[in-house]
């Protein structure tokens, strides 16, 4: 009981991250011992852990956007991923089982925006194809591969016919995906 004491936040705190995310009080603890893990001691309030310390969570080692889920859900102002406690906890609610399908699809749209723009381009597309099928020779798609699957991914989703996707157009073609609110998620 001594050892994981320590990781406990203060009750009203603990009330506070409760009602501003999808996240129990058992599920908030165990992020904070998990954070403090990260960074190696007791961490205070505004301290940060690195993207770098923050990609050895198993649960996002092996998640082909892994990078572009550390950089939507940092706040901080040198833009280089890293992420304090409210970030984490940002992270860890967006994919929780709790979370609705407009909260999710709302961040899946940011990670897939890779030049944060606010639409999905064609090298947006381009990027999310690659991460999805890894960047091997034996997995990469030809050019005239890649062309084509854009363009039917536009043809399906691209309602205002403007070359892009935007945030309720995408809402609008996950909302018909059964399975991506199951599949979108963290569970530590």
């Amino acid at each position: 009981m001594g050892g994981t004491a320590s990781h406990n936040l203060p009750k009203e705190l603990l009330s506070e991250y409760q009602e501003l995310t999808f996240l129990t009080k058992q599920e908030i603890n165990e992020a904070h011992k998990k954070f403090c893990q990260l960074q190696g001691r007791e961490t205070g309030p505004n301290e940060r852990v690195s993207m770098q310390n923050i990609l050895t969570l198993p649960e996002l080692k092996s998640n082909p956007f892994r990078e572009r889920i550390c950089h939507v859900f940092s706040t901080s102002d040198r833009k280089d991923g890293s992420l304090s406690f409210e970030d984490f906890l940002d992270l860890l609610s967006a994919f929780s089982d709790s979370a609705t399908l407009e909260i999710k699809s709302h961040y899946a749209f940011r990670i897939f925006d890779f030049d944060d723009d606010g639409t999905l381009d064609g090298g947006d597309l381009r990027k999310l194809v690659n991460c999805l099928t890894g960047e091997t020779d034996d997995a990469c798609l030809t050019p005239e591969e890649m062309r084509q699957l854009i363009g039917n991914i536009l043809e399906e989703s691209d309602i205002d016919k403007d070359g892009t996707v935007n945030l309720s157009e995408f809402q609008h073609v996950i909302s018909r995906s059964p399975d991506f609110v199951s599949s979108f998620k963290i569970v530590l």
